[in-house]
């Protein structure tokens, strides 16, 4: 009997298949919605609240800090507990406490509930990637995972939207947090609509379990297998070795046949992170200082904002033309270019230009990247993987917001976007020593301690 895993990998795209992405791209975007929508918020709220560029970047930061928190335990309870569960308690999490923001009168509760809204956050975006990754077929799995990461443009644009019509109106800010809170209804769709993944199911000794999931997905593509009869069958399929935990499953990360790919990949994460989130939550905030009215800076920012969905549409074809490590290296040059040009924009249709550039580049490189992460760890530490790695990234997230106002009173905008593209220079170099992962079974068998 072939192991579920394996029958996975030689299906075609099924209507199980969309129903899954679409429904796991569904929480994706509401993620990106409720990132996105602080970046106007603290633009708008420093002009109620009167706040200084210190605490407007505390704000920011905090959610940050909690994102760092939940990547490095959502990974571990994932390879625990499984993918679907861990997906579903996060977006619980998150949504409650950004609709419970909505609420608050001072800065001190903000920060609380940006807090727990980010480790919400940081927990399932690794999780959501990897849980894709696991059911998607070999010849396409990149692709799918961008496509994936894609709902971020759409959730992205939505923010931008509402920063635009809604967070301008009287106590919008409390309008656009009250919208943030619908991942806690969408919690439940998961919960219950969407299957555990077969190859976490597999890796736990689950085999009966795995196939009948797997099973549906044949019935889609019109297969018809032998169905696994018992647990003594179903022993003679798989035998996977026990799955490290805790600290231990952080640890054979760097075990031999993995630690040069880990490093690799913490330091992209980290560079990536410092230039995406120092840009992009700072930008409606960075026009306003140049003397745009809060209204034409949100509308810039949507205009830049609609340039990410091309982006990840061309990585979406690229990575499984080139592969993983040509896009991901190639978009993050882009990124450092566009991110210079932008720098020293000072007409409005080179800022435009410029942002657009940066959004295409930078969010084309964010697709390849979560594609390529899951790709690099075995079963059992799969999402542990992506989450430590996320995790790392977080930690530039959270300093990215603080550089940001001290850089503006040092340089402006020049000094502050040649320091994005350096990172993104040092992501592009980074990325050479990943391993090229195009058309290879998911289901490596590497040494995990």
């Amino acid at each position: 009997m072939t192991a579920p895993s394996a029958r996975l990998d030689s299906l075609p795209f099924t209507r199980k298949h969309l129903r899954l992405l679409t429904g796991s791209g569904i929480g994706w975007a509401l993620d990106a919605m409720d990132v996105g929508l602080i970046s106007f918020i603290i633009a708008a709220l420093g002009a109620q609240w009167g706040l200084s560029d210190g605490e407007k970047g505390w704000i920011t930061s905090v959610g940050f800090i909690g994102m760092a928190v939940g990547a490095s335990l959502g990974g571990l309870l994932a390879d625990r507990l499984g993918r679907r569960q861990v997906f579903a308690l996060t977006l619980l999490v998150y949504g409650l406490a950004t609709g419970a923001s909505a609420l608050v009168g001072g800065v001190a509760a903000l920060l609380v509930l940006r807090f727990l809204v980010g480790l919400g956050l940081g927990s399932e975006l690794p999780v959501a990637s990897t849980y894709v990754s696991e059911f998607a077929p070999t010849r396409m799995r990149g692709r799918l995972v961008v496509i994936l990461e894609a709902f971020w443009a759409v959730g992205w644009t939505a923010s931008a939207l509402i920063g635009y019509f809604v967070v301008p109106l009287e106590d919008g800010w409390r309008w656009a947090f009250a919208l943030g809170a619908i991942p806690a209804a969408y919690a439940l769709v998961v919960r219950w609509a969407l299957p555990e993944s077969p190859r976490y199911l597999e890796s736990r000794g689950r085999i009966v379990e795995a196939d009948a999931i797997v099973r549906q997905f044949e019935a889609s593509a019109g297969r018809s297998v032998p169905r696994v009869a018992s647990p003594d069958v179903a022993a003679e399929i798989v035998h996977a070795p026990p799955a490290p935990r805790g600290l231990a499953a952080v640890a054979a990360l760097w075990a031999p046949t993995l630690r040069t790919r880990t490093a690799a990949l913490w330091l992209v994460w980290f560079c990536v992170n410092f230039s995406y989130y120092g840009a992009f939550i700072w930008i409606p905030s960075i026009l306003f200082a140049q003397g745009f009215d809060l209204v034409r800076s949100f509308g810039f920012t949507l205009i830049i904002t609609l340039a990410q969905l091309p982006g990840y549409a061309v990585a979406a074809w690229l990575i499984e033309v080139w592969g993983r490590r040509a896009t991901l290296a190639t978009f993050l040059v882009g990124s450092a270019v566009a991110a210079i040009l932008f720098g020293s924009s000072t007409e409005v249709w080179q800022i435009i230009a410029s942002g657009m550039a940066l959004s295409f580049f930078n969010l084309g490189a964010w697709g390849a990247l979560y594609a390529v992460t899951p790709e690099l760890y075995p079963t059992a530490l799969r999402a542990t993987g992506a989450g430590w790695s996320a995790a790392v990234g977080r930690i530039a997230s959270i300093v990215a917001p603080l550089f940001v106002p001290w850089a503006m009173g040092v340089g402006g905008a020049p000094l502050l976007f040649t320091v994005f593209s350096i990172f993104f220079a040092i992501a592009a170099l980074g990325a050479v020593p990943l391993a090229e992962r195009k058309g290879a079974a998911l289901e490596e068998r590497l040494p995990v301690g």
